[in-house]
């Protein structure tokens, strides 16, 4: 297992793992550049992608919550992940036949991919210190990928906004009603 932080600061990170109860005892790495989340298509946080030992993808990104402390947020009981999860390492039972991964590993929609490019620009003028060009490019990636969190609420503590904040409510309440995309696997327990 390895976590993978879509994060700007390492800093930010640490003080999640060193709170964490119990310590990961794990890699947990920080993707500034959010290469995993393009990789594997991961557009909502946090979400955990199986890889097998041959490394093909044998679960796409989903939603799979260590414990149900977010549950309300989630609906998802962890339990149905946990099982899963075990039948997979014990006793080999692939969660999703092969066609339904593959089907569900779409190629990112041109407004996607432009949405990531204008994310990276706008990362790249703010570390070079160039702010108000790097929220414009910032601000055109949200509105060309609305749903995608990696893009939305990774790019709010880079311009100065809780990311538990007001900033991430209207988000969160938009995201909602619009289905909760990126909550997709029909195995949870709704």
């Amino acid at each position: 297992m390895i976590a993978v932080a879509l994060d700007e600061s390492v800093e930010a990170v640490r003080e999640w793992v060193d709170a964490a109860d119990p310590r990961p005892t794990y890699p947990v790495l920080v993707d500034q550049e959010h290469l995993v989340a393009e990789l594997f298509g991961i557009i909502n946080v946090p979400s955990t992608v199986w890889i097998d030992e041959s490394g093909r993808v044998v679960r796409p990104p989903d939603i799979t919550p260590a414990d149900n402390r977010f549950r309300d947020f989630t609906k998802i009981d962890a339990a149905v992940h946990h099982g899963a999860l075990r039948r997979w390492v014990r006793e080999g039972e692939l969660p999703l036949p092969a066609e339904e991964v593959r089907a569900r590993r779409q190629a990112p929609t041109p407004e996607l991919q432009l949405a990531r490019a204008e994310r990276r620009l706008g990362v790249h003028l703010l570390r070079g210190g160039r702010d108000d060009a790097a929220r414009r490019h910032l601000d055109r990636a949200a509105a060309l990928a609305p749903m995608d969190w990696t893009i939305r609420r990774g790019s709010m503590p880079l311009v100065g906004e809780d990311p538990f904040g007001q900033a991430f409510f209207d988000f969160y309440t938009a995201w909602e009603a619009a289905g909760r995309p990126g909550y997709g696997f029909t195995g949870h327990d709704d």
